[in-house]
C-alpha cells in the first residue's frame, strides 16, 4: 500500500497529476480540481493516497489531508459505492458540506454531485448517518413507497428504527416487497 507520497507536481492532465518524488520514482495521481487549483506546476506537495487494485488497473487517488482520506475511506464503505464515486464526492464538496448533508438530510446537496444517482445519494446520508451516530429522517429520503413498506414493517416487528434502517440499506434492490421483507428477517446482519 502506498500511503503518502512527497514530490514535485510536474504534469496535470484533467484530473491526474504526475508527482516526481525525490528518488526520481513518478506517480500518477488522481487529484481534485480544489488541490490542482491551489498547487501549480512544480509545486512541492504531499498527498495522502488511496491504492484501488482492479483487475485491469491500478489507480491511485491523492488527497490534500488525512480528513479527506479518513472520509473517502467513510464513502467506501457505502454499499454500492466505489473509489470513483467516492472520489467524486470528495472532489465536487468539502467534508464539512458533506457532513452537514448528511447531518440535515439534505440529498439535493449530495445529489449534485456529477455521476451521483438520488439513489445512492440517499444510501449515503443513511448509511453515514449511523457513522455519524444520528438518526435519519426518512422523510427527507429518496425512498419509493415499496422501500418505506418494508422499514415500516420491520419497525411493527419490533426493530429499532435505526436498526430497520441500518438493514434497509444491506437490502438487494432486484426483490420484490416480499422477498426484501424475508431478506431482511434472515439477515439480520
Amino acid at each position: 500500500m502506498i500511503g503518502k507520497i512527497k514530490g514535485k507536481l510536474v504534469e496535470i492532465e484533467d484530473n491526474l497529476g504526475l508527482i516526481e518524488t525525490s528518488s526520481g520514482v513518478f506517480y500518477q495521481v488522481y487529484l481534485s480540481p480544489n488541490f490542482i487549483k491551489k498547487y501549480p506546476l512544480d509545486s512541492l506537495v504531499e498527498v495522502y493516497t488511496f491504492l484501488e487494485v482492479k483487475e485491469d488497473a491500478l489507480n491511485l487517488y491523492g488527497f490534500e489531508g488525512k480528513k479527506e482520506y479518513q472520509f473517502f475511506l467513510s464513502l467506501l464503505s457505502v454499499s454500492g459505492v466505489g473509489a470513483k464515486t467516492a472520489f467524486s464526492v470528495i472532489s465536487f464538496l468539502t467534508v464539512d458540506e458533506i457532513v452537514k448533508s448528511v447531518k440535515e438530510n439534505n440529498l439535493e446537496v449530495l445529489a449534485q454531485v456529477p455521476r451521483l444517482g438520488k439513489k445512492t445519494a440517499a444510501k449515503i446520508i443513511l448509511e453515514l448517518s449511523q457513522k455519524l451516530k444520528k438518526e435519519v429522517d426518512i422523510s427527507n429520503l429518496y425512498l419509493s413507497d415499496e422501500d418505506k413498506t418494508v422499514i415500516d414493517t420491520l419497525i411493527t416487528l419490533g426493530y429499532k428504527p435505526a436498526f430497520a434502517k441500518k438493514i434497509f440499506a444491506k437490502i438487494p434492490k432486484n426483490l420484490s416487497l416480499e422477498e426484501k421483507i424475508k431478506w431482511a428477517l434472515k439477515n439480520k446482519i
